[in-house]
């Protein structure tokens, strides 16, 4: 293939793409590591010499230690039930041809396409009534339901790629079903397992409008809703403010960065199905 002056073209193109998503990144940084006299004398030179004051100083006033250990607890559990849930309700689906699982799959199908603002009011009276609103037990509901949907479409279409013959064998040797998907089946749904725990992970700690509206004002507020409080108090400290964001941006980038490689590989795979 010939170099031509198009690809040349295109190549100047995505590197001008790729200065435009990375120089965000490159303030946020150079700006949590500079101290306020260096960020208003030199904001986007490099830090010279670097300062990590802002990231302890960060982590004290948001209190972001507590907003951690909620953001963890809320989204563990609900991506643990979001697992063990939707990895079952997929193989029924995926392993039953009848109206009721198809008609099921479809109701999921709806689920996934109807936003959730249409039942915000209902939602928010739901778990006001069940005495929930301001508690874990309440968020993790509500995440729980919100993503069984996507959570079930992507495991069904997975499981459907399998061949039936594993689950047969299993059957044939005097297993249940449920025996056959715990010990046959969903070892094989490690790479969607790990789509579906990065995904919904990333979703439920980034929320910001459910948190605010569910857990406002009760101490068990998420990383995001803290974060948001922080820099309307702290937005004249843009050093603060940058600490902030990173401290509370890590944890989930570290999760995504450890589970890539299934990402990819276990949505095709479930789309492919």
């Amino acid at each position: 293939m010939k170099y031509r002056p198009r690809t040349f073209l295109l190549e100047l193109v995505m590197i001008a793409v790729a200065i435009g998503f990375l120089f965000p990144v490159y303030v946020l940084v150079t700006l949590a590591f500079k101290d306020p006299q260096q960020i208003a004398n030199r904001p986007l030179s490099l830090p010279d010499p670097p300062s990590v004051g802002s990231f302890g100083e960060a982590w004290r006033s948001a209190g972001l230690s507590s907003a951690l250990l909620n953001s963890s607890l809320i989204t563990v559990v609900s991506v643990l039930l979001l697992i063990a849930l939707g990895s079952l309700a997929a193989y029924f689906l995926a392993r039953t041809a009848t109206r009721l699982s198809y008609s099921l799959y479809i109701l999921f199908l709806v689920g996934i396409i109807l936003p959730f603002q249409l039942g915000m009011i209902p939602l928010y009276q739901l778990v006001d009534n069940l005495g929930l609103l301001g508690t874990y037990q309440g968020m993790i509901l509500f995440y729980t339901g919100i993503q069984l949907p996507f959570t079930v479409f992507l495991y069904t279409g997975f499981i459907r790629s399998l061949p039936a013959d594993y689950t047969n064998a299993a059957l044939i040797d005097g297993a249940s079903h449920l025996q056959a998907f715990a010990h046959v089946i969903f070892p094989l749904l490690r790479p969607i397992t790990g789509t579906v725990l990065i995904l919904n992970a990333v979703q439920i700690w980034n929320d910001f409008f459910t948190p605010l509206l569910y857990l406002g004002g009760s101490g068990h507020e998420t990383v995001p809703v803290r974060v948001f409080a922080f820099v309307n108090q702290y937005t004249s400290n843009y050093g603060l403010v940058a600490a902030g964001l990173i401290l509370a941006a890590l944890p989930i980038l570290l999760l995504f960065l450890f589970l890539q490689r299934y990402v990819i590989r276990g949505f095709a795979s479930g789309l492919k199905g």
